[in-house]
C-alpha cells in the first residue's frame, strides 16, 4: 500500500502535468474498495453519497467536521488510490478551515474540497443555494493553502456562484481564488456546453468538471472536457445511484416474489465479494496461528 504522501505526490504531479484525471464517487467502503481495485487515478469522497449513507439525510450541512474527517480516514487507510474529498465550506470560520485542511492531510487524502456557500450548504445541483462574500472566500483558500503541510496536498476551490448570482461573478470568484492559491478550481452548475467552453477561456488553471446524472451540468465525455480546458471529472453520484437502483430491484422481488431466485437484478458473486472485503487475509492468519 503507497504511503499518504506518495499517493498526494502522484495526483499532484498528474495535475501539474496536465494529464486528464477522471474520478469516480465513494460513499462507504465497499464502494470505496471496488473503485480501488479498478485502477482510476484519483476517487472522489462525494459529500452528498457519505452523509446520505452514513446519516440517512441529506447533504444540507447537517453532518460534521469529525464525522467526515473519520470517513476520510476509513476510506484513504482502505485504499492504495488519491482521494480528493469534499469538505463542504470548511466547516465554519477561518480556524475551523485550518483545522480541516490539516485533519484531511493527516487523515491521508490527497486534496480537499472547499466551497463558497453560506452555512448550512446544500447539495450543488439544488437550488437555493446562497454564497458568501468574495473576500471571505479568498481568505478561506488562503488560510488553506498556508495550512497545509505537504506542497501536494491539493485544495480544490468550488464556487456555487453560477446558479444565483450568474457565470460572470463565478468567474471572477474562481480567477479570485486561483490567485489565492488554489490547486484546482470548481465552478458549480453550468448549465450548457457553451457555459462549459467558456469557463475553460477564461480560467487558465486546471478545472474541475462536476458530472451528476441527472444534474443540471451537461455529461460531456474526457475527450470533450479536455479539449476545453478542464483537467479532471468527478463522477459524485454514479455508484450510490446505480446501487440505489440495484437494491430497488432486487428488495422489490424478494417483496414480490418472496425470494431471489429468477430476479433481474445481477448479483455480485459471493465469493468475489468475500474476496473483496478482505476475508482471503483472515483466512491466512487463521491458517498460520491456528491452535
Amino acid at each position: 500500500m503507497p504511503t499518504a504522501a506518495a499517493k498526494r505526490r502522484s495526483l499532484a504531479a498528474r495535475i501539474r502535468d496536465g494529464r486528464f484525471v477522471v474520478a469516480p464517487g465513494i460513499y462507504d467502503m465497499i464502494s470505496a474498495r471496488m473503485a480501488d481495485r479498478l485502477g482510476f487515478d484519483c476517487l472522489y469522497m462525494t459529500g452528498f453519497g457519505t452523509v446520505a449513507s452514513l446519516l440517512g439525510l441529506p447533504d444540507a450541512g447537517i453532518a460534521t467536521y469529525s464525522q467526515m474527517v473519520e470517513r476520510v480516514a476509513r476510506f484513504a487507510d482502505g485504499t492504495a488510490t488519491p482521494i480528493v474529498a469534499d469538505a463542504d465550506t470548511g466547516y465554519g470560520g477561518l480556524l475551523n478551515v485550518a483545522h480541516a485542511v490539516r485533519g484531511y492531510e493527516a487523515a491521508g487524502a490527497a486534496g480537499i474540497q472547499i466551497e463558497d456557500q453560506e452555512f448550512p450548504k446544500k447539495c450543488g445541483h439544488t437550488p437555493g443555494r446562497r454564497v458568501i462574500p468574495l473576500s471571505d472566500m479568498v481568505r478561506k483558500i488562503a488560510v488553506a493553502v498556508d495550512a497545509r503541510r505537504d506542497g501536494d496536498f491539493l485544495i480544490v476551490a468550488r464556487t456555487d456562484a453560477r446558479t444565483t448570482l450568474g457565470l460572470d461573478e463565478a468567474l471572477r470568484r474562481a480567477e479570485a481564488y486561483r490567485q489565492a492559491g488554489a490547486d484546482i478550481l470548481f465552478v458549480e452548475s453550468p448549465e450548457s456546453e457553451a457555459e462549459m467552453e467558456e469557463i475553460g477561456r477564461r480560467i487558465d488553471a486546471p478545472l474541475l468538471a462536476n458530472l451528476v446524472e441527472g444534474g443540471r451540468t451537461p455529461m460531456l465525455t474526457p475527450a470533450r472536457l479536455d479539449a476545453i480546458g478542464y483537467g479532471m471529472a468527478i463522477y459524485p453520484g454514479s455508484g450510490f445511484l446505480a446501487t440505489a437502483a440495484a437494491l430497488a430491484g432486487i428488495y422489490g422481488a424478494i417483496r414480490e416474489t418472496g425470494t431471489t431466485n429468477g430476479a433481474a437484478t445481477p448479483l455480485y458473486p459471493f465469493a468475489e465479494m468475500t474476496r473483496l472485503m478482505g476475508f482471503e487475509e483472515v483466512w491466512a492468519f487463521e491458517r498460520k496461528w491456528a491452535e
